[in-house]
């Protein structure tokens, strides 16, 4: 029974950890008026008939705090980067030399910015709800081990720490979301 309780909020505590991952890698998608070559995370390329993501078949650098570069392996897959760039829809324009793709980024205007707010505070959202759900499902587990013969005091322990562990990962939440929105703000 103990082992089974342990096992529950380990599990819980193991998947509130990702989502607290997920989140980050989420926000660090979202500009801040820098280049970071994370930005393109999530970009796939046609490579030869098969989606590939945009950094294994080209090298991205950081040019200056505006401009990014993307050199792609094979000369003959600037095309094929420079539409799936457009594609994707991040607000940035790729300039093709023959050579290199350079991306500059504009300088945020005060609406854009508020854009970029809310799409953090919705991807904190979003780690709140699922957040939520970890601990619905370990508070379920231990109602389920208490049918089968754990102590009432035990499992209202269990689901106090359960309740404990969420308030610490939504406080994670909040200070990330509340650093990438201090961070957009920033002129």
């Amino acid at each position: 029974m103990q082992d089974d309780l342990t096992l529950i909020i380990e599990d819980a505590t193991a998947t509130m950890r990702k989502a607290i991952g997920h989140l980050e890698s989420e926000l660090t998608k979202i500009r801040a008026g820098k280049a970071t070559p994370q930005i393109l995370d999530g970009i796939t390329v046609d490579y030869y008939g098969a989606p590939t993501p945009l950094a294994q078949v080209a090298n991205i650098a950081v040019a200056d705090a505006r401009t990014l570069t993307v050199q792609p392996w094979e000369r003959n897959m600037l095309q094929p980067i420079e539409r799936a760039i457009i594609a994707s829809n991040i607000g940035i324009n790729p300039q093709n030399d023959g050579q290199i793709i350079r991306m500059f980024l504009p300088p945020l205007t005060e609406e854009r910015r508020k854009e970029f707010v809310k799409r953090a505070l919705g991807e904190g959202e979003q780690a709140k709800i699922a957040i939520r759900n970890i601990r619905r499902d370990a508070i379920e587990g231990i109602k389920k081990l208490q049918k089968d013969g754990l102590s009432e005091d035990t499992a209202k322990d269990a689901e106090a720490d359960v309740q404990n562990l969420t308030n610490k990962y939504i406080e994670l939440v909040d200070k990330h979301t509340a650093q990438k929105e201090k961070e957009i703000m920033v002129i």
